[in-house]
């Protein structure tokens, strides 16, 4: 049976603001965990006025207070920004808060404009972010809970990440092309790719993965996922009417206009051109809208042709009640709980 989990970018809804939206995350996730879902990833945006999620591990930290089994995580730790002992010491934290129920999943797109990437690096050479790979294998040293002091040529004498916890997260990279799937294979990570970023190359990407991984740093085993937009309704009419607004959304800001609300009014009244729907259809690739039996169809061939028994749902409705409606029916479909 397909496997679902569940990726919540605390999405700040028309009307509302960014505390409600982070008290719906933390809803959502003990909800989710009710219904059986797998995992439950929380994301990584900055200076991004519609959406709240921007320190996944502070949020971490609140959504293992209020669930017991589901496994929580990040997607993901945008690592170019970040010094890795840092980031390890975090992770440290939440699997000694949370042990064996922590995915640390890393990025390394800028999760922002560049004023909010500069912000964030406070001065640091633009060569942090091209040391990739240095700065996994580093965080992979660090998280190692037998390591030896000073162990490892990448990292300083007599340094250890604390706390001392006995497990450590499982670490995951995230993508939308194939260069995270790339160093996933190389260095043992599991892998996940993002379709609701990317609709096209990812079920390539990922049979790549596959083919080439070998255990390292990161990893023991080949894994994957794939994380897809996802809206589903009592019917394909009042899910396409859901999903309406998020098409309009989506299309303005491929025209460079971020953080804009958008409503059901707006999205159903706007003048769009025929280049506008032709974008919506393309942007459909990344996403599966429907009634329960259309979704169920779309998901299971989607999985398919990822070869993956495990697909992570993110769904943005315009309110909440229709997000964890969503979740319920699916939830209902394949069985969780």
């Amino acid at each position: 049976m397909l496997r679902l989990g569940v990726l919540d970018q605390s999405p700040i809804l028309p009307g509302s603001d960014a505390g409600a939206a982070l008290r719906q995350t933390l809803e959502l996730a003990r909800i989710t965990e009710k219904l059986g879902y797998t995992r439950f990833w929380v994301s990584e945006h900055h200076d991004t006025p519609a959406l709240a999620g921007s320190s996944p591990e502070v949020l971490l930290a609140a959504i293992g207070a209020r669930t017991e089994r589901i496994r929580i995580g990040s997607a993901g730790v945008l690592l170019p920004h970040y010094s890795p002992y840092k980031v390890a010491e975090n992770f440290r934290v939440l699997e000694g808060l949370y042990p064996n129920r922590v995915d640390l999943g890393i990025g390394r797109a800028p999760g922002g404009m560049p004023a909010a990437t500069r912000a964030l690096r406070h001065g640091r050479p633009e060569e942090i972010a091209e040391a990739f790979v240095e700065s996994l294998t580093a965080l992979a040293a660090y998280l190692e809970p037998e390591r030896e002091s000073g162990e490892g040529k990448e990292l300083p004498p007599r340094l250890r990440a604390t706390p001392l916890v006995s497990t450590k997260p499982d670490i995951w990279l995230l993508g939308s092309s194939d260069y995270s799937a790339a160093r996933a294979a190389e260095l043992g990570a599991s892998f996940s790719f993002a379709h609701f970023i990317n609709g096209e190359g990812g079920q390539e990407a990922v049979r790549r993965y596959m083919a080439d991984y070998r255990p390292g740093p990161l990893g023991n085993r080949a894994r994957a996922n794939a994380s897809v937009i996802v809206i589903c309704a009592e019917t394909d009419e009042e899910a396409d009417r859901l999903a309406a607004p998020l098409d309009l959304k989506l299309l303005l800001l491929e025209q460079g206009k971020f953080g804009r609300d958008v409503t059901f009014e707006e999205a159903l009244s706007y003048p769009y051109t025929e280049y506008d729907r032709m974008r919506i259809r393309y942007n459909r690739k990344r996403m599966i809208v429907g009634s329960p039996e259309r979704v169920r169809d779309s998901l299971l061939k989607f999985a398919e042709s990822y070869g993956v028994d495990e697909v992570i749902v993110n769904t943005i409705t315009p309110d909440f009640a229709s997000r964890v409606r969503s979740y319920e029916l699916l939830a209902k479909l394949f069985a969780a709980g």
